[in-house]
């Protein structure tokens, strides 16, 4: 596929309409490696999303043990990741339409670069989450943007590159979990190593970054266009409430099973080491399905098919981990894995169900930032029932009863429908 950024028209002038032919054939070059320098960008940013929460939790003994953190502070801790997603990501639009979105990234691949290392030199708990909350102020404004930067240089390609985002999101997710570890040992078992080299993947991605901010400094100052008024009433829209509710849900249990998973498989008598290597495979089955998941996706009206069989594929998944986890535990993984690839597909209708990339900037931040808000209480709850029943057949239930509502806003939210529509009444001025 060629992945060269659509034109911007508007940005053209008499000069470059009378550029002579010689000099068009280089400047097409020029815009041909431009797109795939972006291309690559845009992964490496996504790559960078996870590894912030990812990198932490097989250290989280360690980290507390060394900063003298309590339980209430640790549980705290987990909390941190979708609070601050909801808080920067409503901020996020603001922030674009006054710099651009292409601006913001930047900041925030060197917010997580400076987040991650910093964090690492602390000595105390509260500068510890203060750094943390810095990272993950650049992994929200990055999670909400991307997707609009997509929307507006890529817009034949919303499906190919909706799916290099998602697919190189799980392979950071899935190496920050499976070598963090290895590398902390490698680095003689210090944890502030062991999460201070992730800052090194945030500083690549910075640089990727900084020649796209240079090259589209223009186009990135106009981020919100002239086509989408400033305050879209998007409260009014039926579908983004929807694309609210099945965000939020899915980051329940894709943030349960990060977080849980290895318990779950070791209290069934599974060594550490295999608990591990499961929770990696269910990340890793999201590599590839996130990648072909939204290109299918973006090819129909409507996504309500996938809807199914993703929600489907985890009632069985939960449905096993609770009745015989030690049974098919690989089987299991599998399903679980492939349920939260519900991630990238609503990432995908996030970017079909606005016209333009100031719709798709104002959906982000209100889909992720609402559905963010909404997964905290169900993420508390889950660890709840499990202190109370001391076991995870009831937590199970609990999420494979999760999976009903998040069908069914999933099937509202894949109508083929615009949310200016909806939220603009008729006969309405747009900006009004």
């Amino acid at each position: 596929m060629s992945l060269m950024p659509a034109a911007d028209t508007t940005a053209s002038t008499p000069t470059e309409t009378r550029r002579p032919p010689a000099e068009r054939p280089a400047a097409s070059g020029s815009a041909k490696y431009l797109g795939w320098l972006f291309a690559v960008a845009i992964a490496a940013a996504a790559f960078n999303l996870r590894p912030v929460v990812t990198s932490l939790g097989p250290l989280l003994d360690q980290v507390r043990a060394d900063l003298g953190m309590n339980p209430t502070l640790a549980g705290l801790l987990t909390a941190v990741p979708s609070l601050c997603f909801a808080l920067f990501g409503f901020a996020a639009p603001a922030a674009a339409r006054r710099i651009g979105p292409i601006a913001v990234i930047t900041a925030g691949m060197g917010a997580i670069a400076a987040g991650v290392l910093a964090r690492s030199f602390a000595g105390g708990t509260a500068v510890f989450l203060l750094l943390t909350a810095l990272a993950l102020a650049g992994v929200a404004v990055s999670n909400v943007l991307l997707p609009v930067v997509i929307k507006r240089y890529f817009p034949e390609k919303v499906g190919p590159m909706i799916g290099l985002y998602s697919m190189a999101l799980s392979a950071g997710t899935a190496l920050a979990a499976a070598v963090t570890v290895p590398l902390t040992s490698a680095f003689g078992g210090d944890w502030r190593y062991g999460l201070g080299v992730w800052a090194a993947l945030g500083a690549l991605a910075l640089l990727l970054w900084l020649p796209v901010l240079i090259a589209k400094r223009e186009r990135g100052e106009r981020a919100g266009g002239n086509a989408v008024p400033a305050k879209l009433p998007i409260t009014r829209s039926r579908t983004a409430w929807a694309l609210a509710g099945f965000f939020g849900l899915q980051a329940s249990g894709a943030y349960m099973v990060m977080g849980w998973l290895p318990k779950i498989f070791q209290d069934a008598g599974i060594d550490k080491g295999t608990s591990g290597v499961l929770l990696a495979v269910t990340m890793v089955i999201g590599v590839p399905v996130s990648y072909v998941l939204p290109n299918l996706a973006a090819r129909r009206g409507d996504q309500r098919p996938f809807v199914v069989v993703l929600a489907s594929c985890g009632i069985a998944g939960y449905a096993g981990l609770a009745l015989a986890p030690a049974g098919a535990p690989w089987v299991w993984a599998v399903l679980v894995g492939l349920s939260n690839c519900a991630f990238p597909l609503v990432l995908t209708m996030i970017g079909l169900r606005a016209r333009t990339a100031g719709g798709v900037a104002q959906l982000s931040a209100f889909a992720q930032g609402i559905g963010y808000l909404i997964s905290v209480p169900g993420l508390i709850l889950i660890g709840r029932i499990y202190d109370v029943t001391g076991q995870w057949y009831w937590p199970l239930g609990f999420l494979a009863l999760l999976l009903v509502p998040q069908m069914l806003f999933g099937l509202r939210a894949a109508l083929a429908r615009y949310i200016e529509d909806e939220a603009v009444h008729p006969g309405e001025p747009a900006g009004a």
